[in-house]
C-alpha cells in the first residue's frame, strides 16, 4: 500500500514494534538471520519472516536488505538548477531522465529543483552534468560531499516523537572525508554483489544463499564480502529500511549555513551528534555562484512547526550563523542509487 492510516500503529503488536525500531540496522550476516532475529524476540523463524513480510507489504518497510552508501561506491553529487516556472516540467524531465539521477526534490528556493547524480567515476558524473547544463540552458549548482559528519534515515517511528529521534539521547558522529574520485575498490565479486542486492534482499529465510545462487558463487564467499562492504563503508547498514513519511515524519526541511571555515568541523561533529539532526555533511562554498553555505543539515518530523522549533535551536546555539531554510515542496524522482555501472558500462 502506498499510506498509512493515522491509527497504523493499533495494527502492530509488541513484536512488531520491536522489529520495525529494532532491525533497522545490525541485522545478522549469517546463514539463517531470521532464525538469530526470532531467537532475539522470543518467537519463531517462520513468524519471524513472515512478519517482516506483512510490515514490508503494509507499507511500514519500504525494503529489507542493506543501505549502501553512494559517495563511498561511486562520485556522487547534489545538484541544483533554478528553472523557470513556466518550463519547470521540462526540465524536470531531462533531469529524470538519467539514470543516474536518483533523487530530485522541488524546494522553495531560487535554487528550486535539487538532485543527486551517483556515477561510476567523476567524469562520468561531470558529464552528466555538463549535458544537463546545455539541454536545459540552466546554470548547474554541483555541491559534492566533502565532509560526512552524520548521514542515516534510521530512527525509531513507533512512538509520539513530534521530530525524529526527539526519545534518543545522542549519535555517534565522525568527520569522515568524501573523495570525489571514490571507486569503492571493488573485486569482481563485490562489485556484482551490490548490483545484485541494491533493490534489497530476498524475503526468505536464506536471503545470503539465494543472493550467492543469482551470482554463482558460494555462499560463505558473499557472507565475507556482505561484511567487508560494511566494514568498508560501502554498505551503510542492513536491516529494515522504514518508509518514515508514510509512518508520520511527513516534514523534513534542509538548512544550509554560512559556518567559518576553521570551526566547520567542531560545529559540524557537534551539530551531527544531536538526536534531531538526522543529515549533517560539508559542501564546497560557489561564490562565484552566489552560493555561500558550506554546512548542509536535515531534520525530519510528524509536523513542520516542530522542524521550525528545532532549527531555530541549532540557529541559537550551536550554529548562530547565516543560514536559509530550503523546504521540500514536491518530489519529483526518488530511486536507490543504480549500480549496474560498476560492473559494465558507465555510459
Amino acid at each position: 500500500m502506498s499510506a498509512l492510516s493515522d491509527d497504523w500503529r493499533d495494527a502492530i503488536d509488541e513484536v512488531d514494534a520491536a522489529l520495525i525500531d529494532g532491525y533497522q540496522s545490525g541485522f545478522p550476516v549469517e546463514r539463517r538471520p531470521f532464525r538469530v532475529v526470532a531467537a532475539e524476540l522470543g518467537i519463531d523463524e517462520d513468524d519471524a519472516l513472515d512478519r517482516v513480510r506483512r510490515l514490508r507489504d503494509d507499507g511500514v518497510f519500504r525494503r529489507f536488505g542493506p543501505v549502501l552508501n553512494p559517495p563511498v561506491i561511486g562520485s556522487s553529487t547534489l545538484a541544483a538548477v533554478s528553472a523557470p516556472e513556466e518550463r519547470f516540467d521540462e526540465v524536470a524531465e531531462i533531469i529524470n531522465g538519467y539514470r543516474q539521477v536518483n533523487h530530485n526534490y522541488r524546494r522553495a528556493h531560487d535554487w528550486n529543483m535539487w538532485f543527486v547524480v551517483t556515477a561510476g567515476s567523476r567524469e562520468t558524473r561531470d558529464r552528466i552534468l555538463d549535458e544537463i547544463e546545455e539541454r536545459t540552458g540552466c546554470e548547474v549548482l554541483n555541491l559534492p560531499m566533502l565532509t560526512d559528519y552524520y548521514i542515516d534515515l534510521e530512527f525509531p517511528i513507533v512512538n509520539d516523537d513530534r521530530f525524529a529521534r526527539e526519545s534518543l539521547g545522542a549519535t555517534d558522529v565522525s568527520a569522515t572525508r568524501i573523495s570525489e574520485d571514490a571507486t569503492g575498490d571493488l573485486s569482481d565479486l563485490e562489485a556484482r554483489l551490490l548490483v545484485e542486492i541494491q533493490g534489497g534482499f530476498p524475503l526468505t529465510k536464506t536471503p545470503y544463499r539465494d543472493v550467492a545462487d543469482a551470482l554463482d558463487a558460494a555462499v560463505d564467499d558473499v557472507l565475507v564480502a556482505v561484511e567487508r562492504l560494511l566494514a568498508d563503508g560501502c554498505i551503510k547498514r542492513i536491516g529494515c529500511v522504514v518508509n518514515h513519511i508514510v509512518t508520520g515524519f511527513r516534514n523534513n526541511c534542509m538548512v544550509v549555513w554560512n559556518v567559518p571555515d576553521d570551526e566547520l568541523d567542531a560545529r559540524g561533529e557537534a551539530v551531527g551528534s544531536l538526536p534531531y539532526v538526522t543529515l549533517c555533511y560539508h559542501r564546497p562554498r560557489r561564490p562565484e555562484q552566489g552560493w555561500e553555505y558550506n554546512l548542509f543539515t536535515m531534520i525530519h518530523g510528524r509536523d513542520a512547526d516542530a522542524v521550525d522549533e528545532k532549527i531555530d535551536e541549532l540557529a541559537a546555539d550551536p550554529l548562530p550563523f547565516d543560514h536559509e531554510r530550503l523546504y521540500s515542496t514536491a518530489k519529483l524522482k526518488q530511486t536507490g542509487a543504480q549500480y549496474e555501472k560498476l560492473v559494465g558500462s558507465d555510459d
